[in-house]
């Protein structure tokens, strides 16, 4: 590490890479492996400028002195990688779960979206309740949270690049967004009638109390645990249970699984799991 800073505008000692992986562990659970000291150079070197200091060690005493810092930190070091019906199999199993909650008169269905990055999570699920439902007002109402609130904000305003909507059929793009003209040309606005299916708040999952109360009916936690070493993932699984229904499902991601979890869920599917009674 040290033979690359020559190239470096900031000086990146072993040291300071091994402290930031220790902080971002014990303030959001995050597990980086060993071979991520390129990607945290690059990301807390941003702070530095951002900030006016010009050492890592520098940057690492004012984390400990300022509070609000922490939140650009973790924010910095969040992935966020996401798309609109990202592991599409989970959607038509996500419109049977809610229509058999309506049927067995579990209303409002409550989802929640644990992990919902800049909001293309959330807002596949409540296009996918709106087709289920044929309404703009079904029985249903998402939560979506986020650590990074950066990402939460974009999320929340549901406005997009072309780019990020193309893969989507045209009866998808006329019905559920908004083509931006003048300054927003190239733009798409998620419509609000979709939008207000949908409640947006901050969380870590590593926080203590979550002021959150199931039960849900779905929860999905995609391409998260994969960040969390087994420990962190046994506590987060067993804090999802009880908040699920019984009925209810959880959504993982394709490279996770819950082996680990089997007293406490069962494989019903494809990355998709159904909370067992506990005795």
């Amino acid at each position: 590490m040290n033979g690359l800073n020559s190239e470096r505008e900031f000086l990146f000692t072993e040291r300071n890479f091994e402290r930031i992986r220790g902080l971002i562990y014990e303030h959001a659970g995050i597990s980086l492996s060993t071979n991520k000291s390129d990607m945290v150079y690059s990301r807390i070197a941003r702070r530095l400028r951002a900030t006016g200091l010009t050492t890592f060690d520098d940057y690492l005493a004012y984390l400990a002195q300022e509070p609000d810092e922490w939140q650009q930190f973790t924010n910095s070091l969040t992935t966020n990688l996401t798309s609109f019906f990202r592991e599409a199999h989970h959607f038509p199993v996500l419109a049977e779960q809610v229509c058999a909650a309506h049927q067995a008169g579990r209303t409002p269905i409550r989802l929640w979206s644990s992990a919902c990055s800049t909001g293309e999570e959330p807002y596949s699920m409540a296009m996918t309740v709106i087709e289920a439902f044929d309404s703009w007002t079904p029985p249903v109402k998402i939560l979506a949270t986020d650590v990074d609130t950066n990402v939460l904000h974009q999320a929340a305003e549901g406005i997009y690049p072309f780019d990020r909507v193309e893969k989507l059929s045209e009866l998808q793009l006329k019905r559920f967004f908004l083509r931006g003209k003048g300054t927003r040309e190239g733009m798409v606005r998620i419509r609000p009638e979709v939008q207000a299916l949908i409640h947006f708040q901050p969380l870590n999952l590593l926080n203590e109390q979550w002021s959150i109360n199931g039960p849900f009916e779905a929860i999905f936690c995609r391409n998260v645990l994969i960040y969390f070493d087994k420990p962190t993932q046994t506590k987060l699984l067993t804090r999802f249970h009880p908040l699920l229904h019984s009925e209810g499902r959880l959504f993982i991601g394709h490279s996770e699984s819950l082996t680990q979890m089997a007293t406490l869920f069962r494989l019903q599917g494809k990355t998709i799991y159904l909370p067992l009674a506990q005795q």
